[in-house]
């Protein structure tokens, strides 16, 4: 069972989000918030494993909550989707580096966002294709040369090339098509680049990718 905690300072939103999760039968929504501060202290005292993020709020918004909640004492932290209306600014790459897991836009379908806190829930990570895209056009309008990270060292060949196809946007099921590998091998491959790197999911392994000069847009 899926622990989630809602938070979105809209009551009809909040409500209409928090009644489609708790149909479901996988999943259990033990709390509501209506802006970020309320998020940090319901989060602390229910522990819930996915925490469904709306990014403007009153008094705290959705990515400093993020943050803080990531700042929280202990080894488990829950996994932060962001919902928002907005693409088109530097929320994606703010809310990734405070620590979210996945980012999607409000006008996804009821069963997308479903599907998305079940992703997001188990470690895959999650970025729309319109955020995608523009994760890849910021980096291509950055200025200057990518900072290079020493960590990629600790790849092998193999997981340099899995963590360039993570970063293109590929699945497990595609990479291990593309690599004529298993599935479960490939999944093994991902564990490990997270590990080594520090990571937590593969949206943050996206922006590495990026930021390090692996991948390159339009490379």
């Amino acid at each position: 069972m899926t622990r989630i905690v809602v938070v979105d300072d809209q009551a009809m939103v909040r409500e209409g989000f928090s009644a489609l999760l708790a149909a479901q039968p996988d999943l259990d929504v033990v709390g509501a918030a209506a802006d970020g501060l309320e998020a940090v202290h319901l989060t602390k005292a229910m522990l819930p494993d996915v925490v469904l993020m709306d990014v403007r709020m009153p008094r705290l918004d959705g990515i400093e909550a993020t943050r803080r909640i990531m700042a929280l004492p202990g080894d488990r932290h829950p996994k932060v989707l962001i919902l928002t209306t907005f693409d088109l600014d530097d929320y994606v790459f703010e809310a990734l580096r405070a620590g979210a897991s996945g980012f999607l836009l409000k006008d996804a379908r009821s069963d997308e966002l479903v599907q998305a806190v079940r992703v997001v829930a188990a470690g895959e990570g999650l970025l729309a294709p319109t955020v995608t895209r523009r994760l890849i056009e910021e980096f291509a309008r950055r200025p200057g040369d990518p900072r290079p990270s020493v960590r990629l060292n600790a790849l092998t060949p193999r997981e340099t090339e899995v963590l360039t196809l993570i970063a293109g946007g590929l699945s497990n099921a595609e990479i291990a098509a593309h690599l004529v590998l298993g599935e479960q091998t490939v999944k093994t491959h991902v564990g490990r680049i997270l590990s080594k790197l520090g990571l937590r999911d593969r949206a943050q392994a996206v922006v590495t990718a990026y930021e390090s000069g692996l991948v390159r847009p339009g490379g």
